[in-house]
């Protein structure tokens, strides 16, 4: 029962650190885009708070994963941190950022299509509350005129040129335009997440009598990685450190007790609590009486 608890413990510590590092770092597109046209350039970056160290852009494009910027199979070359296209087509598949230990950032679709049109739609979540505007582009880089459809109904009773959306949790959903003259282009998955946490701004009042006080300088940007970093190392010690308590604490309680008793004689003498009776010294005279003749 205690291993089963310690193994549970290291599972949540271990999900915890995890969801720590995944949330460090995700991977930009640039252009903000998920489908391409063949021999596109595009950029793929891992980046984020704790930094990108050690980090590369992978991919699986239903034959296997690959790896940026390595030889054999491979895919692309590095620029910094960057994994570009410039030189090499864009294939379809999921991409994603990935770490020395196995760590993964939120995976990315990108369609590369042959097609003659395609739909200009982002690649990266977008944040209820937002406007998101989406077109229809031929192959030459213009604008068309277009049916655009979500989850297989008509977003417009007309064609247009492009349409905005005010992003809603509804609106999560796959999407696809279509022309009379030139096709329709691929679907994509426009993904939602909620809004960002509101920040809290106050206001001041300047007191022309009583000049301000200094205030401190606000943090630098590196200092927040670094809270971060020590905030992880910390929490990284605790939990080895009370795992090992909890080894402990089962082990002790696991060894048997020992079963040999040793016998040993014992002999007791009773002790005589009388003291010993000192004889008095008698001393015996002889009363001689003596007579005188009369």
């Amino acid at each position: 029962m205690r291993t089963s608890s310690v193994a549970l413990l290291l599972g949540v510590c271990v999900l915890l650190l995890s969801a720590l590092t995944v949330c460090a770092v995700s991977l930009s597109v640039s252009p903000n885009l998920q489908q391409f046209f063949t021999a596109a350039s595009v950029s793929l970056t891992c980046d984020g708070q704790l930094g990108s160290d050690g980090w590369t852009v992978k991919r699986d494009t239903g034959s296997g994963t690959e790896s940026c910027g390595t030889r054999g199979r491979g895919f692309g070359r590095f620029n910094g941190s960057s994994c570009l296209f410039d030189e090499f087509k864009p294939v379809s598949g999921v991409y994603w950022c990935e770490g020395e230990a196995g760590e993964k950032s939120e995976e990315v679709n990108i369609t590369v299509s042959d097609k003659q049109v395609i739909l200009e739609i982002p690649a990266l979540p977008v944040r209820t509350g937002s406007d998101v505007t989406l077109r229809c582009k031929y192959k030459t880089g213009r604008t068309v005129t277009a049916y655009f459809y979500f989850n297989g109904r008509p977003v417009r009773p007309t064609s247009e040129k492009l349409i905005t959306i005010n992003v809603q949790q509804s609106d999560e959903g796959l999407y696809w335009c279509s022309t009379d003259e030139f096709g329709s282009s691929p679907q994509s998955f426009l993904r939602v997440r909620g809004p960002l946490p509101p920040t809290t701004t106050t206001t001041t009042y300047t007191d022309v009598s009583h000049p301000p006080s200094p205030s401190l300088p606000p943090l630098q940007p590196f200092i927040i990685p670094v809270v971060a970093a020590v905030v992880s190392l910390v929490l990284a010690s605790l939990v080895l450190v009370l795992v090992w308590l909890l080894w402990k604490k089962h082990t002790v309680h696991n060894e048997a007790p020992s079963n040999d008793v040793t016998y040993s004689e014992v002999t007791s003498r009773e002790l005589s609590n009388k003291m010993p009776v000192i004889q008095p010294e008698m001393v015996y005279s002889t009363l001689r009486t003596n007579t005188t003749g009369s």
